[in-house]
């Protein structure tokens, strides 16, 4: 496995169980990044989002259009940006699929709320840093002639 894969790898499983991340569309006007839960079922994507139809994510939203998320584990260990597209899903068996008491109890109605949002966000690319808060990664950056050039290894650029 590459540092690259390896890297990926531990911002998949961070996202799996920590879920919040910042959202937003790009370029969509007074449409700041809003936080939100994340639901990834496997490495790679797709990001799915419940929401409101009633916000400006919803609002705003074209066909086919480009989205990012930022996302930073509970430790500070690792920071992410995500960018890809957004499309607005509702198909009744990713939401059936999807449901949880989380979700449930933003919806009155169940899974049939009429306000009810499944947005699905098809990750075309993502920049990813390790914290390198591990006394190796320290020394090496510390030890470094060139701090930025040691701290690469903590870096990955993915493109899906």
């Amino acid at each position: 496995m590459t540092d690259d894969a390896k890297i990926e790898k531990k911002f998949w499983d961070a996202l799996q169980s920590e879920r919040f991340v910042m959202l937003a569309l790009e370029g969509a006007l007074g449409a700041a990044p809003r936080p939100m839960t994340a639901i990834s079922e496997e490495n790679g994507g797709p990001v799915w989002f419940f929401t409101s139809r009633d916000t400006d994510l919803v609002r705003n939203l074209t066909p086919g259009a480009a989205a990012y998320m930022t996302f930073s584990s509970k430790g500070h260990e690792i920071f992410a940006t995500m960018r890809g597209e957004m499309t607005l899903s509702n198909d009744p068996d990713v939401i059936d699929r999807l449901w949880n008491p989380m979700i449930a109890a933003w919806f009155e109605g169940g899974r049939e709320d009429p306000d009810l949002a499944l947005l699905c966000m098809e990750p075309s690319d993502a920049e990813i840093w390790l914290a390198g808060k591990s006394l190796i990664s320290g020394l090496k950056i510390l030890l470094s002639s060139d701090a930025r050039e040691a701290q690469k290894e903590n870096v990955a650029h993915i493109t899906y």
